[in-house]
C-alpha cells in the first residue's frame, strides 16, 4: 500500500511473511522483529513510532524497547534509536514513543521491537505516525500492528524476525508466542528469553587452543572477518553483482578475492610454495580480479561467498593451531617476510578491501521494482 500526504511523502509497505522453514538459527543475547517501509520525500518528515511494552524479568539486564532506523540511499544510517539509553523495565503495560525524522536521502524506514537478555517481554498495539505539512501526525498503515492476525504457528505474522526486511532468524534463546495478556485487543506478542548470556566485550584476547601470540593473531583475523561479513550479510544478488563502472570490482568478487589471498598465504606459509596449476585454475580469477573476476563471479547469493570464505578460514585456523610462536618468527621461503608479517598482511588486506566494499555500497543504484510486486492500493490524504 501507499500512504501519501500533501508534503510529497510516499510510503510503500513492503513487508512480507516468510515461512518458518526459511529461518536460520543462531545464538545471541538479543532478538528483534521488524517491518521495513520504503519512503520517498522531497522534504524533511517527522515520524513517531508508538507501542505498548511490559517486561517481567529477574535479570538486571533483561530489557526491551521499540526501535527505528532510517536507511539512506547511500547505505548510511540517517536516523537510529533503539531506546537502550532509556530501556523498558516496567512490569506493567506502558506506552512508549520514538520520535525521528527522515528526508530526501532516505530509502527505507525500519520499525519494530527488541529485547535483550532473559525474561518475558510483551509487545502490543504498535503505531506509525507521520507528520503532514501542517505538522499534524496521522497514522500510516502497518501490517498486523496489534498482532490480532497472528497464529500460534506464526506469531510474528507480517513481521520479519530480524533487523532487515525479509530476514528470518531463529534466535535459540528466544521463543515468540501469542498471549492473551494484552494492552489492547485480544492478542499480544510475548517473547520468552531463556539462557541468554551477556555478549563478550569487544577486545583482543588470545583464542583458546593456540600459543599466546598465535591466539592473538587468530583473534584479530576473526575480528576483521566478522566486520567484512557483517557489512555484506544482507546484500541481494543484485547488490553483490553491481559494478560501479567497467573497471570496478563487484562486492561478490571482493569477498572471493579475500578468500583467494588467504588461500595463497596458506600454501606460502604452511607449505613454502606458491599456487600450483590446479590451484591457480581454482583461485586465479579471484586473486587477480580484473576482467576475469568481473566475468567469473555473478549470480551467487551471499552465502555462496561467505561459505567459501568460512572454509578457507577454518583451514587457516586448523593449521595455525599446529604451530607455535617461534614459527611466526620464521621467514617465508622466497617472500622476504616472516610468517607473522605474512598473516598480518592477510589481516590488513581484509581491512583494506572492507573500505573498498563500504565505498561500493554507497555507489549502488537502486534496483528497479518488478511490476508484479508494486503496490496495488493507494491511500491518499
Amino acid at each position: 500500500m501507499q500512504f501519501k500526504t500533501t508534503s510529497l511523502l510516499v510510503l510503500i509497505l513492503t513487508c512480507c511473511s516468510i515461512g518458518l522453514n526459511a529461518q536460520k538459527t543462531i545464538s545471541r543475547s538479543w532478538t528483534s522483529f521488524t517491518q521495513s517501509i520504503e519512503v520517498q520525500t522531497a522534504t524533511e518528515v517527522r515520524f513517531k513510532l508508538v507501542g505498548k511494552i511490559k517486561v517481567v524479568s529477574d535479570d538486571p539486564k533483561g530489557v526491551a524497547g521499540l526501535w527505528a532506523r532510517v536507511d539512506n540511499k547511500n547505505k548510511e544510517t540517517g536516523f537510529f534509536d533503539n531506546m537502550m539509553d532509556r530501556p523498558v523495565t516496567s512490569d506493567t503495560w506502558e506506552t512508549y514513543t520514538i520520535e525521528g525524522i527522515f528526508d530526501q536521502e532516505a530509502r527505507t524506514l525500519n520499525i519494530g521491537g527488541l529485547c535483550m537478555q532473559n525474561g518475558d517481554f510483551y509487545f502490543d498495539d504498535l503505531k506509525l505516525l507521520i507528520a503532514d505539512e501542517n505538522g499534524d501526525f496521522k497514522e500510516a498503515p502497518i501490517q498486523n500492528a496489534s498482532f490480532e492476525q497472528s497464529t500460534a504457528e506464526n506469531p510474528l505474522l507480517g513481521w520479519s524476525s530480524g533487523i532487515a526486511e525479509g530476514q528470518q532468524l531463529k534466535i535459540k534463546e528466544y521463543d515468540p508466542q501469542l498471549t492473551q495478556d494484552t494492552a489492547d485487543g485480544s492478542l499480544a506478542i510475548l517473547i520468552k528469553g531463556r539462557g541468554a548470556t551477556p555478549p563478550r566485550p569487544m577486545e583482543i584476547v588470545a583464542e583458546a587452543g593456540y600459543t599466546p601470540q598465535m591466539g592473538i593473531l587468530v583473534s584479530m583475523l576473526d575480528a576483521m572477518k566478522e566486520r567484512v561479513e557483517g557489512s555484506v550479510r544482507n546484500h541481494s544478488v543484485y547488490e553483490l553483482d553491481y559494478l560501479m563502472d567497467e573497471k570496478a570490482n563487484s562486492i561478490g568478487s571482493l569477498i572471493m578475492h579475500l578468500a583467494a589471498a588467504e588461500k595463497l598465504y596458506q600454501v606460502m606459509t604452511f607449505e613454502g610454495r606458491f599456487f600450483n596449476k590446479e590451484e591457480e585454475k581454482i583461485w586465479g580469477a579471484a586473486l587477480n580480479l580484473g576482467d576475469d573476476g568481473r566475468e567469473s563471479f555473478k549470480g551467487h547469493d551471499v552465502d555462496y561467498y561467505l561459505n567459501l570464505y568460512d572454509e578457507v578460514r577454518a583451514k587457516t585456523k586448523e593449521e595455525l593451531a599446529k604451530r607455535d610462536d617461534k614459527w611466526l618468527e620464521e621467514e617465508i621461503p622466497g617472500a622476504g617476510m616472516t610468517n607473522f608479517y605474512g598473516w598480518f598482511h592477510v589481516m590488513e588486506h581484509q581491512s583494506s578491501h572492507l573500505g573498498q566494499i563500504l565505498l561500493l555500497q554507497k555507489r549502488i543504484k537502486p534496483e528497479d521494482v518488478p511490476e508484479e510486486i508494486k503496490p496495488s492500493q493507494t491511500i491518499k490524504d
